[in-house]
């Protein structure tokens, strides 16, 4: 029975894809996709901590090892180390990471497989989706990875991301394929987008469609190299969660661009030193997280380029919540102490000049027509949706999205 209701949704889409219903890729943004581990450990840094397990499980999102004690064990799995010789990072010695579900829409629906409404990240979108006549494994797909790494160490998923859009795109009815992306999400299909040529993605792609995409980094990758961050969690510790964070390179990624913050503003105040976007080499020795600057140095080149992606792109994102703008430390105060966070206005998470930043293509579009220049990746139309009130994360399940995903879907 279930087989057969099974083919008839498909038979049912793909009939309604005739009409030209784009398929759609989900793209989690930072924290966005399962991961699993399997541990074979001779060392731990706490007697409760497990050495071994005899299969992988969950190990993010599951809330059971993230409370005190547990998370210790935790943050020693989870963490990551730089090698400045390949410049690259490798796991803890014993402990294996491996991404769940590629092409699967759940994983990335639902962080914890369990379906804990704390772990529910594109679940909302995906349900609305499916309430229209999307199925999930065939028009709905999801495109997981390892989040903590930063594009120079995830070929692998573009290679596959091609690879999918293609596969989707065959399975339904040779429909182009709709991006739509959370977050980092987006910075990484604005990444493998340049990667592809015209051609590729004049008949691939139908749109890229964004939610909170922090397009020049974010003031907060500084704030949680200095303190780390609690992920709005009244249980966990910042100053724990941080020996994790700051070992990641996708968060060296997200510092601010230096196309979208001048050299002048300060972004980290003591009464010592004002730090810039140009003395992050120094902040980062000062803050004894020497790593991180090397960190940069890597992902660096990713940030320098802000090309239009060459598709048509729906820029939704939240403004008029307080958003960190600058670190000030009190006067005798150091980097080891708790700064002052000085707020500007943003999504809670991103800065506003940074998730507005799809709008220079736009700006970038209406100039070369009226110069009467060509429109090579320029030429695609640009539409943005400033939501009030809508929270980094939160935005995943505002009606006002989802009502405007659906109608731009139903075109």
């Amino acid at each position: 029975m279930r087989l057969i209701f099974a083919l008839v949704s498909i038979f049912t889409f793909v009939t309604q894809n005739s009409l030209g219903l784009s398929p759609v890729i989900l793209i989690p943004g930072d924290g966005g996709s399962q991961l699993e581990a399997k541990l074979n450990k001779t060392n731990v840094v706490h007697y409760i901590c497990a050495k071994t397990s005899n299969d992988f499980f969950n190990i993010w999102l599951n809330l059971e090892l993230l409370v005190p004690y547990v998370i210790d064990c935790w943050v020693d799995n989870t963490r990551l180390e730089y090698d400045n010789v390949t410049r690259t990072t490798r796991y803890p010695e014993g402990v294996e990471i491996r991404v769940p579900g590629w092409g699967n829409p759940e994983p990335v629906e639902w962080l914890d497989p369990s379906h804990e409404s704390a772990g529910s990240y594109f679940s909302t979108i995906g349900n609305a989706l499916v309430k229209t006549g999307y199925v999930r494994n065939v028009s709905l797909r999801g495109a997981p990875y390892d989040f903590r790494k930063a594009p120079n160490e995830n070929g692998e998923f573009f290679v596959k991301l091609k690879s999918l859009v293609e596969e989707t795109y065959t399975m339904n009815n040779k429909s182009a394929v709709t991006l739509l992306v959370h977050s980092m999400g987006g910075s990484m299909a604005l990444h493998f987008l340049r990667l592809q040529g015209q051609s590729w993605k004049d008949q691939y792609i139908r749109r890229l469609i964004s939610l909170s995409t922090p397009w020049g980094g974010a003031v907060k990758a500084l704030k949680v190299f200095a303190i780390g961050d609690d992920l709005g969690s009244l249980v966990l510790r910042e100053s724990i969660m941080r020996t994790e964070q700051i070992t990641c390179p996708s968060l060296a990624w997200l510092l601010p661009s230096p196309l979208f913050w001048k050299p002048t503003e300060v972004l980290v105040q003591t009464h010592k030193f004002n730090y810039t976007i140009e003395h992050f080499q120094q902040l980062f020795t000062d803050m004894d997280v020497p790593n991180a600057w090397e960190m940069r140095k890597d992902t660096e080149e990713f940030t320098r380029d802000f090309s239009a992606p060459g598709v048509e792109v729906h820029c939704l994102y939240g403004y008029n919540i307080s958003t960190v703008e600058r670190l000030v430390y009190a006067a005798g105060a150091w980097l080891d102490g708790y700064p002052t966070l000085v707020s500007g206005d943003g999504d809670g998470t991103v800065n506003l000049r940074s998730l507005t930043g799809c709008l220079h293509w736009a700006k970038q579009r209406r100039r070369a027509r009226l110069g009467g220049r060509p429109l090579p990746n320029a030429g695609r139309p640009v539409k943005s949706l400033p939501l009030k009130g809508a929270e980094h994360l939160k935005i995943l399940h505002d009606q006002r999205v989802i009502d405007y995903v659906l109608d731009v879907l139903a075109l």
